[in-house]
């Protein structure tokens, strides 16, 4: 099923942030864009070395506005409880969204009935909490979070700039493309 376009479903959920337990809802989405990244499980192999690469990168999300939502089925007692227990976690300043039913990894497609966790899945949701770009994969494979980075400042320059799309491995600065018209040049 195409995601792109799909406004994020209505949502309440628990998280970990700030040393704090908080409610993140749908209604803090909007206005500013988002990336939310669906994991399998706190206290396990590959999740934190992906964790700790957005922690590494927060600042530049936090630089183009972008709040950055880590999604797991854990409890946000759990969040917690991994934070303070790990120091790779400890790096991790973005809010840990807690999703112990699965509503919200079912919302976005992730959900894995059978064994009540999600899969890697990452996601960019404009301000009009709509998604505009979402990469799913297998348990095995680690994200890069600089891709993704990418693919926010690629969506946040298609937006404002309508007429001009991102080439391949397009960073901010470079050429970019008109349809129909060769390579428009650097903007």
């Amino acid at each position: 099923m195409a995601l792109i376009g799909k406004e994020v479903s209505d949502f309440t959920v628990k998280a970990f942030h700030d040393g704090d337990f908080k409610d993140v809802s749908k209604e803090d989405l909007l206005g500013k864009w988002s990336v939310f990244v669906f994991y399998p499980a706190d206290f396990t192999f590959v999740c934190p070395t992906e964790l700790e690469d957005l922690a590494d990168l927060y600042d530049e999300f936090q630089k183009i506005g972008t709040e950055v939502y880590s999604v797991s089925t854990d409890t946000h007692f759990v969040h917690k409880a991994w934070h303070d227990a790990s120091d790779t976690i400890k790096k991790v300043k973005f809010p840990m969204l807690a999703d112990p039913t699965g509503k919200l990894c079912r919302d976005f497609g992730v959900y894995i009935e059978e064994e009540g966790v999600a899969l890697r899945g990452s996601f960019v949701i404009n301000p009009e909490g709509k998604i505009v770009a979402y990469e799913v994969h297998g348990d095995a494979i680690g994200r890069d979070a600089s891709e993704l980075l990418r693919k926010v400042q690629a969506a946040q320059f298609v937006e404002k700039h309508g007429n001009q799309v991102c080439p391949a491995r397009w960073r901010p600065g470079e050429e970019t493309l008109e349809p129909g018209i060769e390579l428009v040049g650097k903007i």
